[in-house]
């Protein structure tokens, strides 16, 4: 990666597990309420009792992981339906699909698509999947609390949510989720360039920590380099605590911020120690080149 010294940057991880709220979503009111009323009766009766009806197997899941981009959410719902490549995107995309989007995600799902662990009974189709992980999105983020919180820091829930979403691009802890949030929000308010690499890696479709000047010139509306502010929509689908962070991030007065090493993230106000915190991140990664 060149030497950006303006650049707050975190490298991209593997994809997370959900922290918080790892939901149990069955599709249908009558399935769930067979869960919570007939298997108990099962485990009441004696297992060598002739006649005694089996307890039936738990449905396969999906774990949609926090972060996860909806392309990905998508390839991973066709999968697991066993259903043709594209199905979830069609499902998602076209024009008579209804998956309850707010107004402001003006059709797009990126970020609607709830982070949790999905039972797939019988009978579960893409459509269905999408709808229920949009209305579960709803419910986390869908409040009058969400949108007061989100108020106070002078954004629509909307917006918040696409912070949230850079938020759980660039950090993996709680501690770095919030200095990350206010890293943005002191970026907003000082009119500066986000220059969030992980939003620049949305455009590009790519996962990556080295980005060259010349992809720092792309003219997409997501390349935080180019357009101030933030961009058009969430650039993944953040989990719980990444909207935490978003909608109260501490007191700071942090511009900058540079992972050198795993579990070592520097957050900064001052322009020089922040030069001198990616120089040692590209020393490392040089080293970790010719090693």
């Amino acid at each position: 990666m060149p030497y950006r010294p303006s650049s707050p940057y975190a490298p991209r991880r593997r994809p997370r597990l959900t922290r918080r709220g790892r939901l149990a979503v069955i599709a249908g009111a009558l399935l769930a309420l067979a869960a919570a009323t007939a298997v108990p009766l099962l485990l009441l009766l004696p297992r060598d009792e002739p006649g005694t009806p089996p307890v039936p197997p738990a449905p396969p899941t999906l774990l949609v992981p926090e972060g996860w981009r909806s392309g990905q959410v998508y390839e991973a719902v066709d999968r697991a339906l066993a259903l043709p490549d594209g199905t979830a995107r069609r499902a998602a995309t076209a024009p008579a699909a209804a998956l309850g989007l707010p107004r402001e995600a003006a059709g797009n799902p990126e970020g609607y698509l709830f982070p949790a662990t999905y039972p797939l009974p019988g009978g579960t189709t893409a459509e269905g999947l999408l709808r229920y992980m949009v209305a579960t999105a709803g419910r986390r983020f869908g409040t009058p609390a969400t949108a007061e919180a989100a108020r106070a820091q002078g954004l629509t829930a909307h917006q918040a949510l696409i912070v949230a979403s850079i938020v759980q691009a660039e950090a993996d802890t709680p501690g770095d989720m919030a200095k990350v949030a206010r890293v943005v929000h002191n970026r907003l308010a000082r009119g500066m360039p986000l220059q969030m690499d992980s939003t620049l890696n949305y455009a590009l479709d790519r996962s990556t920590v080295d980005t060259t000047v010349e992809d720092t010139r792309h003219t997409s509306p997501y390349n935080t380099y180019v357009h101030k502010g933030l961009p058009p929509a969430p650039i993944g689908n953040p989990g719980e605590q990444a909207m935490a962070a978003a909608l109260r991030p501490p007191a700071g007065d942090w511009l900058y911020f540079v992972t050198v090493a795993p579990g070592d993230t520097r957050f900064t106000a001052d322009y020089a120690t922040h030069q001198a915190n990616v120089t040692e991140f590209n020393e490392r990664r040089r080293q970790e080149g010719s090693g």
